[in-house]
């Protein structure tokens, strides 16, 4: 049996199992992944009980950590979640595989005839903190896509990850798939995150979930390609012509549905001519749900408001913490986001569409929305099933990463006995 403590040689076997069964996966057919998948999520069900005996013990030793509230939230798991999970292995199943698609084709005058087409990019590592899902979701993403894949789960969430992850396996088994597609790094050892960042002859492309600090130290340290978000600094920003119920509704879920999560709102901005319409609404509303409202000038004389330092503007909080500001229309709105944003996520709440053009244009943050809820910054709210995370750099994926963000392309160029002049 392998030496856990013996980091090096644990990496060298996993990257080498990787490699194999990447092989053996890119050429996979669509029917078998399929069943892979559907098997796993049927063991997901099955293994229920198991998850959340297994949760339980995470739970208890993230407790004794002093885990934050929100990073709690994150690593709980009830019967709803396992079925969450299983769901999404199951619409990940049903889409169409990514591999081999077509992306373009065209003749050129020399008689060649050229197609781009989809390609796995390999064995990709995934290092992430507290939630359990993503064990689910991004082996499942990883296999739909072609890739092996390694996994490396926060230490705070090791025996959920590992039952979730043996119904994994179980898919595979069924299927006829190499064990090796999907692995799970099997000690809490940081040592093993920083061998898999230098990696670079055994994983491809590596995908960081979690925190400002884990995410930094990845794309500080990484040798291997990284698809990453540093934060998640989501604003929303209530235009004079912005609709009241709408604009109340969105704002109090954006905040509140989940506030640890990367899509929920950081920032509420309002346009001063909504704020004199309207009234401290949207504020009060917040208060009423517990939030705490950090702010400035005009809207510190709302009772239960908190004035705002100066780092508020432009911090992710992931709490029931908000920071807000009262700005003269959109453009002041986009200085402000172009200044504090992290270029995850942003919502305009208005009823005039060339005001949301403008906001559409002028910003270039991942995903932008209108009148709807940050919190619908998610993979399987954007139909992928599941996503692998948020990424906000420009370079290949951006946005949700789903399964056709985790290909490549190639060329394929038929001649005729062709030769170059």
């Amino acid at each position: 049996m392998l030496d856990h403590t013996d980091i090096p040689a644990l990496m060298d076997d996993m990257g080498a199992r990787a490699r194999a069964a990447a092989g053996v996966l890119a050429t996979a057919s669509s029917e078998r992944k399929h069943a892979a998948l559907v098997s796993a999520a049927e063991a997901l069900e099955a293994s229920t009980q198991a998850i959340l005996d297994a949760n339980c013990e995470d739970l208890a030793f993230a407790e004794a950590r002093g885990l934050s509230p929100a990073m709690i939230d994150r690593l709980v798991l009830d019967t709803r979640r396992v079925r969450a999970m299983a769901d999404g292995l199951r619409a990940i199943a049903a889409q169409r595989d990514p591999v081999g698609r077509v992306l373009a084709e065209w003749d050129v005058p020399s008689g060649l005839h050229i197609q781009r087409v989809a390609t796995p990019l390999g064995v990709i590592g995934v290092v992430y903190e507290s939630r359990p899902n993503v064990t689910a979701d991004a082996g499942a993403l990883c296999l739909q896509s072609g890739n092996a894949v390694i996994l490396r789960g926060g230490s705070e969430s090791l025996h959920s990850s590992a039952a979730i992850h043996a119904c994994l396996v179980q898919g595979l088994r069924q299927a006829g798939l190499p064990e090796g597609c999907i692995q799970l790094v099997p000690t809490r050892d940081r040592a093993m995150v920083s061998a898999m960042l230098g990696a670079v002859r055994h994983i491809d492309v590596i995908v960081p979930r979690g925190g400002k600090g884990l995410v930094g130290l990845v794309q500080a340290e990484a040798r291997v390609p990284v698809f990453a978000h540093l934060e998640g600094i989501c604003h929303v920003y209530a235009d004079r012509d912005a609709d009241l119920d709408k604009a109340r509704r969105v704002v109090l879920n954006a905040k509140t549905r989940r506030t640890g999560i990367c899509g929920a709102a950081e920032c509420l901005l309002i346009d001063w001519r909504f704020y004199t319409q309207h009234g401290p609404v949207l504020i009060e509303d917040l208060i009423r749900a517990g939030v705490e409202v950090r702010t400035e000038g005009e809207l510190l004389k709302i009772p239960g408001t908190v004035r705002a330092a100066p780092d508020d503007f432009g911090r992710e909080f992931l709490d029931k913490i908000i920071a807000a500001r009262l700005v003269d229309g959109v453009d002041e709105a986009i200085g402000h986001i172009r200044r504090h944003g992290s270029g995850h996520t942003e919502s305009i709440l208005t009823e005039n569409d060339a005001t949301a053009d403008r906001f559409f244009r002028e910003l270039d943050s991942a995903i932008l929305m209108r009148n709807a809820s940050t919190q619908f910054a998610d993979g399987g709210e954007f139909g992928m099933g599941a996503e692998i995370g948020i990424a906000t750099g420009k370079l290949h994926a951006r946005g949700p990463v789903g399964a056709e963000q985790l290909t490549s392309f190639k060329y394929l160029v038929t001649g005729d006995g062709t030769i170059r002049p």
